[in-house]
């Protein structure tokens, strides 16, 4: 494991999409979406999704590296987006951007998008809100990978349902979290340091839980195995409650904007590779529509530091409240940078003799 500046990162992620025909200004806002996720310590979303999931797919002809966003619906604090299978930063958080104005204007916005692709770390667009002093919202479908409770057939995408609240802290209130017990992306990072899964978080064909990280990445996209839903297998620990909420997100990145949803977003047809088709929505909150903002912030900092401050369990140091370990992380890492492992630097290695670029 070694350490690479931030600043020399990120101009390599943005020489490595420009040359595979993303134009600059959108290759900028891609690896924007993907720096911020290794600044907040969320490897899985990060610069070792470069080549799997960007890259390879614009290489196969999946992704469209030049976005034409078409505009299908356009109210005073509605929108419906068409992203027509470009790049799922640009289109989201051109999306995003346009929820804030809505609720600028009216109080709320929310926007809806299809024929996207992977949008990145959720968070990113959440604290777009928290930034101007909204509430943000967001979520996505994804390629089936969650069976439902008492199911074994991965049928839904990890879906994370994402919330994000400023507060009168150094860092916002942000939730940005799958509706699976844990997402593909933190088993790809099994993967790489060689690691078995914890009992529970994957379910087999036969009904038992999966542990050999492998085998069960290939088997998810298969079918031979599915992730487990928010409280796991079967309802003794409300598994249920993570598969409904799971449904939610698919039906809000779906039906509101007429999108492709559960098998559609296999990516393949007949056997062949095709585009994921995925779907996102945003919603933006004004909070000086109800109340002050720095009324908001105190009482939202309040509601935290209380939480923080309550009864430990024996053994335990701290409490945490959400997006305060996202905030420590960017703490420890600001000056350290991207930690970059044997898997990465592989990926790096691959990269240059497609492109002949390296950091």
């Amino acid at each position: 494991m070694h350490w690479v500046k931030f600043e020399l990162m990120e101009e390599y992620m943005v020489k490595v999409f420009t040359a595979a025909g993303v134009p600059e200004a959108d290759a900028r806002i891609c690896t924007e979406v993907l720096i911020e996720s290794d600044k907040r310590g969320i490897d899985s979303h990060g610069i070792g999704r470069l080549k799997p999931i960007y890259i390879d797919r614009i290489i196969e002809g999946i992704i469209n590296p030049i976005t034409k966003i078409d505009v299908i619906k356009d109210g005073p604090t509605t929108a419906v987006l068409d992203g027509n299978n470009g790049m799922g930063q640009v289109v989201s958080k051109h999306a995003m951007s346009m929820a804030i104005e809505k609720a600028r204007k009216f109080g709320m916005g929310m926007v809806a998008v299809r024929n996207s692709n992977h949008y990145g770390i959720a968070g990113y667009y959440a604290t777009m809100a928290t930034e101007q002093g909204m509430i943000g919202m967001t979520g996505t479908n994804a390629r089936p990978s969650i069976a439902p409770t008492f199911g074994v057939e991965n049928m839904l995408g990890t879906n994370p349902l994402v919330f994000g609240m400023p507060t009168d802290e150094a860092f916002p209130f942000v939730l940005d979290c799958a509706t699976s017990i844990t997402q593909r992306g933190k088993i790809e990072v099994y993967q790489r340091e060689g690691k078995i899964l914890p009992e529970g978080w994957v379910i087999g064909a036969d009904g038992n839980p999966r542990t050999d990280t492998e085998q069960v990445l290939k088997d998810l996209l298969t079918g031979g195995a599915a992730l487990a839903p928010l409280g796991g297998i079967g309802e003794e620990l409300a598994g249920y409650k993570g598969y409904g909420f799971a449904t939610i997100v698919e039906i809000l990145s779906a039906a509101l904007q007429g999108g492709a949803f559960l098998k559609a977003l296999s990516g393949f047809q007949d056997s062949k590779k095709v585009p994921y088709r995925l779907g996102h929505f945003f919603m933006a909150i004004d909070i000086e529509a109800f109340t002050t903002l720095d009324e908001f912030k105190k009482t939202t900092g309040d509601i935290l530091r209380a939480l923080r401050a309550s009864k430990r369990a024996p053994g335990e140091d701290r409490i945490y409240t959400a997006g305060e370990k996202e905030h420590l992380a960017w703490e420890y890492r600001k000056d350290k940078g991207i930690p970059v492992n044997d898997a990465l630097e592989k990926d790096i290695a691959a990269i240059e003799k497609i492109y002949s670029i390296t950091i």
